[in-house]
């Protein structure tokens, strides 16, 4: 493979919902090409795009695929990405490094909640669009309802170049009105007839193509004065105009395809190989210093690394693109992110598992390097004395969750090895071996995401393991004042043990001052604040310490070992076990002995006038809720409240989109785990939805005395 400049280099992702002929779309571009003889199917398993064995089981793409392929003159970066939300983290990977998108929609269902989802992060990136209605050939399909919805909810940036005569089985032919010409593909043919208009479509394809001028003369002054002057403009100036439109995103046109017969793909390629912008056409992307960095080849070299995937026989394959300069096999380049060097061997323009070498990439181009000694995603390569990095992607909050263990117990550090390398090819994985419920949780985007990373443990590692319900780390905390002291005493022959706290909980609310006095039966306590510790807690909240010691009851140096025992004693709560926060603890008062007192007597006493004060000043169990955004056709939505009215949830609000509607409510998390799929079952895989915490919230009466009732139990067993 040649070496391409900036200008001659398309990134285009491919993007679309679970079903639209992403792979397939990708397996005719690669025929096209001449790269492969024989297009691939999903149902024979031996697509170049979805080569992983977990996609061949599951007949769906889970990760992100590169196709480099050369066309016209011209080198263009193909990423085929997941359809499914449960693997959105490869569509904004890939979003990070793309200059252009085309989202296929399914001729037979039309814009789905995916190709919404999908949408709205182009919006994010700001990367021009267009749209490719895909499956014309099937018997439902239905151009002139997937364009109207398609115009409903975009608007008249919706633009068709193309349209076909008919859809459904009888599809044969498209009028495309940029050529204004006529395609017909006999049957079994990929190759069509070139034709004029017939004077049946004469009057559509002129009013399609009067739409289409007046679209690519908007974004241009010099072209629209020439419109205006002359009624018309040539083929190249409507590209360029088209062009200077989808950048803006003022623009999305349309074009029609057939992917599984590869009718009209060919058309597509010819048409993005002339007008999907270049990297050097994009604004120029932003490094963590606020500069903008653009594509140049003259500037000192810099790549961004986007992806990783493991390869049986090779190991890990770090896939980039270069930010600026060019890179040579041989490159000495500095990690700044981990701060360690790397000597770049060989790279490759990449299709699937087919990897061509090549001498050289340009700035603005994608590649692949193999056996890199310590490179992530996200990270930043440089030139020596380039201290630039990139901090582009930023991945969904997960939406599911799982404890995990093996069926063999002595597979725990095998499994947990192959985790850590999992998440390295899909950072929307979040492993955590969680102090606090004592397991070992695993957090995705779906039950179906869950699902992958278990079929891939047994069938690729040999590793049992099972899923479980996690614990769902509630917080405690208090409602009211109490007070409380202990005394700490042992004596065991020689030096004993000695020490006494007097102290007052209460809780905490930023900003509130402390009283000067407190009453508990009867009896005053003034309060003298000589020195306060606020401790922002690991788990959220905070601890406020205070002292109030007059007279040297205590001496000073004994109050950290006091705050140890009280942080130890919230580490692990009084009524369930779980952390506590938001307390305020004022030790106003105490006794020590010159002798048998020591830092660990007043950590004990601590602790425990903590612990007996805490129970007595109303003690209420808090649970995690969570911001949940639900997108559903409006035919489910009466399903979806009821069900979400079952979960405890708060209705926050709701917004109407083109038949979509959008939820916004608030849940706890004890009612979200297994939303996903009932989210799924109800709404027949159509309905999406994010959620990040909010915030912790007292739980019901009823439920609180359940979970104290099960704690206690479990102690008991204990």
């Amino acid at each position: 493979m040649k070496v391409y400049k900036t200008n001659e280099v398309k990134n285009i992702a491919i993007l679309g919902s679970s079903g639209t002929g992403k792979t397939t779309f990708a397996e005719a571009i690669l025929f096209e090409s001449g790269l492969i003889k024989r297009r691939g199917t999903i149902d024979a398993e031996n697509t170049v795009s979805d080569y992983n064995p977990v996609e061949k089981e599951y007949g769906y793409s889970v990760f992100s695929t590169p196709i480099s392929i050369e066309w016209k003159n011209k080198k263009m970066n193909f990423i085929d990405c997941p359809g499914s939300d449960d693997f959105v983290g490869g569509v904004i990977s890939s979003l990070n490094v793309a200059d252009m998108a085309l989202m296929l929609i399914d001729a037979p269902s039309g814009v789905e909640v995916g190709t919404m989802n999908q949408f709205r992060y182009t919006e994010k990136f700001n990367t021009p669009l267009m749209f490719i209605i895909n499956q014309l050939d099937h018997d439902k399909a239905d151009y002139e309802n997937t364009l109207t919805n398609l115009k409903e909810i975009y608007g008249n940036k919706v633009v068709p170049v193309q349209y076909p005569i008919t859809s459904g089985e009888s599809f044969d032919a498209i009028i495309d009105v940029l050529k204004r010409k006529k395609y017909k593909w006999a049957p079994g043919a990929t190759a069509p007839e070139v034709l004029e208009i017939p004077e049946s479509e004469e009057e559509r394809a002129e009013e399609y193509y009067q739409a289409l001028l007046e679209a690519a003369a908007e974004n241009d002054e010099e072209l629209m004065e020439k419109y205006f002057d002359q009624g018309t403009l040539t083929e190249e100036e409507m590209r360029d105009g088209i062009q200077k439109g989808m950048i803006s995103r003022d623009l999305f046109p349309v074009f029609c395809t057939s992917a599984e017969k590869n009718m009209a793909v060919h058309r597509v390629m010819n048409f993005l190989s002339v007008v999907a912008p270049s990297p050097d056409d994009m604004e120029a992307p932003i490094n963590t210093d606020g500069e903008e960095v653009k594509p140049d080849s003259e500037a000192p070299t810099s790549l961004f690394f986007y992806k990783t995937t493991i390869e049986p026989h090779i190991g890990e394959v770090s896939y980039f693109k270069v930010m600026s300069g060019r890179l040579k096999e041989g490159d000495d380049l500095m990690n700044v992110d981990r701060q360690s060097r790397e000597r770049i061997g060989q790279i490759f323009s990449v299709a699937g598992q087919l990897r061509t070498k090549v001498e050289q990439l340009e700035a603005g181009d994608i590649g692949a390097a193999v056996k890199l000694k310590n490179v992530r995603t996200g990270n930043t390569l440089n030139e020596r004395g380039v201290e630039q990095r990139f901090d582009l992607i930023k991945y969904p909050e997960p939406r599911y969750r799982r404890a995990i263990k093996p069926i063999n117990e002595s597979d725990s550090e095998k499994m947990n090895e192959a985790l850590n390398v999992m998440r390295q090819e899909d950072p929307t994985w979040v492993v955590e071996v969680s102090k606090e419920l004592k397991q070992t949780i695993v957090s995705g985007q779906g039950e179906f995401h869950l699902r992958t990373l278990k079929w891939r443990l047994e069938n690729n590692d040999k590793i049992e393991i099972e899923f479980f319900e996690p614990r769902i780390p509630y917080r405690e905390t208090i409602t009211k004042s109490a007070r409380a002291e202990y005394r700490h005493r042992k004596q065991s022959g020689g030096a004993g043990q000695f020490g006494e706290v007097h102290l007052i909980v209460e809780p905490y609310v930023e900003g509130e001052p402390v009283p000067p006095v407190y009453k508990f039966d009867g009896k005053e306590f003034k309060i003298q604040v000589r020195d306060t510790d606020v401790v922002d807690l690991e788990w959220g909240g905070k601890l406020v310490f205070i002292n109030s010691i007059v007279g040297g009851a205590i001496d000073t140096r004994f109050l950290p070992a006091i705050l140890k025992g009280i942080t130890e004693r919230m580490e692990q709560g009084p009524l369930t076990g779980s952390y506590a926060r938001d307390v305020r603890v004022i030790v106003y008062d105490g006794k020590m002995h010159p002798v048998d007192s020591n830092e660990i007597s007043f950590m004990l006493a601590g602790r425990n006038a903590f612990s007996t004060a805490f129970r007595n000043a109303g003690p209420k169990i808090l649970e995690p809720v969570y911001d949940l955004t639900v997108s559903v056709p409006a035919d489910f939505m009466g399903d979806v409240m009821s069900d979400l009215q079952g979960r405890r949830a708060m209705i926050m609000g709701m917004d109407s989109e083109a038949g979509f509607e959008k939820i916004n409510a608030k849940v706890p998390l004890a009612e979200l785990s297994n939303y996903s799929t009932s989210l799924s079952s109800l709404t027949g895989g159509r309905g999406s939805f994010s959620m990040k915490l909010a915030n912790y919230e007292l739980v019901q009466s009823d439920i609180q005395d359940k979970l104290l009732k099960a704690y206690q139990e479990k102690q008991d067993e204990d």
